[in-house]
């Protein structure tokens, strides 16, 4: 049993401490930049600032999987804001995401140029210009847009709850590890029962949902994400292990992996795109 009477909360917070943990140091309650900055303008008309984590992969798988479909138009120059030495908070990168967070995307096709934040915006945004990976048809977009808007209200309790408590908190206490716990296990029953009579999130058809959920729930079953494979019993949803297995295998998927990723501080954290033809 924890503790419950270790803290009372005051009247009014104040923030007088770092709260600890592996992002202590970038994590505090208000917003805005916190030093000048200018981000890179590469060629192509799509800038990407982001970072390969599970959402910043969500945007460069679609735009591997745009350019494999030959959308040319979809060429992109990738830049990595690294979080963990607060770049999200640079002037310029506040500027694309005033919720200071990856991925941020600048369309500079349109005049003026075109600012799109949170990750799920820019799937549907991009599938909406380009017209792939978002069904037409009302029924399978209405199945489409509620599992992408599942994806992006459900892994918070996953990454933020689950993720934050588990494995970067810097004391572990057993209420919120259950807590949270219990919930990231109900959500992958809930994908789980979802994909037992259908290859894809809405059926038969690989959407900007599946690119969504992969990265979070995929990298919980194949990757071990959190070192937690073993506590959530993560194998024996089987039918998420088929599908994330299915989409790991695309070479689409592969490559977006390796965009924005932080290699090692003597390695180059720029990927600039190149032409369609480029790409094999």
């Amino acid at each position: 049993m924890t503790d419950s009477s270790a803290y009372t909360p005051p009247k009014v917070w104040e923030w007088d401490a770092e709260s600890g943990g592996r992002f202590a140091n970038i994590n505090r309650p208000i917003s805005g930049a916190t030093q000048d900055q200018e981000l890179p303008v590469g060629k192509h008309p799509h800038q990407l600032y982001s970072l390969a984590t599970p959402n910043g992969v969500k945007v460069t798988v679609m735009f591997e999987e745009l350019l494999a479909l030959g959308k040319k138009e979809a060429e992109y120059d990738a830049y990595t804001i690294n979080i963990l030495e607060g770049q999200q908070f640079g002037s310029d990168f506040v500027a694309a995401n005033p919720n200071s967070k990856i991925p941020a995307l600048v369309d500079h096709s349109t005049s003026p140029p075109t600012r799109v934040f949170e990750s799920g915006a820019i799937l549907v945004y991009l599938a909406e210009k380009f017209d792939a990976f978002l069904p037409k048809d009302p029924i399978p977009r209405a199945e489409c847009m509620s599992w992408l808007f599942w994806q992006m209200g459900a892994t918070p309790y996953l990454g933020g709850g689950f993720g934050h408590f588990y494995a970067y908190a810097p004391e572990k206490f057993e209420y919120p590890i259950n807590r949270f716990t219990m919930e990231v296990k109900r959500q992958l029953d809930v994908l789980d029962r979802n994909l037992e009579k259908r290859q894809y999130l809405i059926g038969d058809e690989y959407t900007i949902a599946d690119m969504a959920t992969y990265p979070w729930y995929g990298g919980l079953v194949l990757a071990n994400l959190y070192s937690a494979e073993e506590f959530l019993e993560a194998k024996s949803y089987t039918n998420v292990v088929r599908w994330a297995s299915e989409i790991e295998k695309r070479p689409a998927v592969q490559r977006g992996q390796r965009v924005n990723k932080v290699w090692g501080p003597e390695e180059e954290r720029v990927l600039e795109r190149h032409d369609a033809s480029d790409l094999d």
